[in-house]
């Protein structure tokens, strides 16, 4: 078994002491010979770090000790090296920046879809497929007829749901992203903008590239992690930038803050 173990974790919940946790975390982290890149903002916490294995179940374990993270979600692939060069912990304004003041998964979200059941939603003609990722993610992969928004950034998604001639007529909607962080946003921004059925696919992309066998699977491609993997195929195996494509390839190698 590969040496280092890989976490993408999020939780959203109420950290309103988030700015006086930010050294410590760090500190623990680097103790244990965990790297990575984590967010903290008031309304919770969204990752990926990666280690020895002992290292990481102990972060884990960690910031699940705070009873407001208690069910913090993580999903785990292994590398034969570290993915990251450092630790670092940043304070944000939000853990996934969406920019759209009164949005709050814990009050309103869409309905969450198992992987199992994913490929049976997302085959229905009636529904709507939404790929809630950036576009240089697009191009690694994605989900068979899934509409592209072509952003840049996760800001320019409302102003592309409220401009989309696809969702003139608030059909039913389904939507995916990594890790499930991004949508959890989504779908909360597409029920208050008055769409009624509204689904995502529950742990994300990483999630169904997990549970559903290959030869069952409607996922076509790579899935972008923003690590130094640059990408995963369907067993989660990294790919290390064998291919990047064009459209991506301004994307790699910067500093770029965990959008999943």
């Amino acid at each position: 078994m590969s040496k280092i173990l890989i976490a993408a974790l999020y939780k959203f919940a109420p950290l309103d002491d988030h700015e006086v946790q930010r050294d410590p975390l760090k500190r623990f982290c680097e103790d244990r010979d965990v790297r990575g890149s984590i967010l903290l903002a008031s309304e919770g916490i969204n990752g990926t770090i990666c280690g020895p294995e002992a290292g990481v179940r102990e972060v884990l374990a960690h910031l699940r000790s705070d009873p407001r993270l208690a069910e913090l979600e993580h999903k785990e692939a292994w590398s034969d090296r570290h993915v990251f060069k450092r630790m670092k912990v940043r304070l944000k304004q939000e853990i996934v920046r969406l920019a759209v003041d009164g949005i709050d998964p814990n009050e309103i979200v869409g309905t969450y879809v198992k992987p199992e059941n994913w490929n049976e939603l997302i085959s229905d003609p009636d529904v709507v497929v939404i790929d809630t990722r950036n576009d240089y993610e697009f191009a690694f992969g994605t989900f068979e007829n899934a509409l592209n928004p072509e952003t840049q950034s996760f800001r320019e998604f409302p102003d592309w749901v409220r401009e989309a001639v696809a969702l003139e007529s608030k059909p039913k909607v389904a939507m995916f992203c990594t890790g499930g962080i991004r949508c959890e946003k989504a779908t909360s921004l597409l029920k208050r903008e008055g769409f009624d059925e509204v689904f995502h696919l529950e742990g994300g992309i990483l999630n169904y590239l997990e549970t559903v066998p290959e030869e069952q699977s409607m996922w076509k491609g790579e899935c972008f992690v923003f690590d130094d993997r640059v990408s995963v195929d369907h067993q989660l195996q990294p790919k290390w930038g064998e291919w990047i494509p064009e459209e991506a390839r301004h994307i790699i190698n910067e500093d770029t803050d965990y959008d999943k």
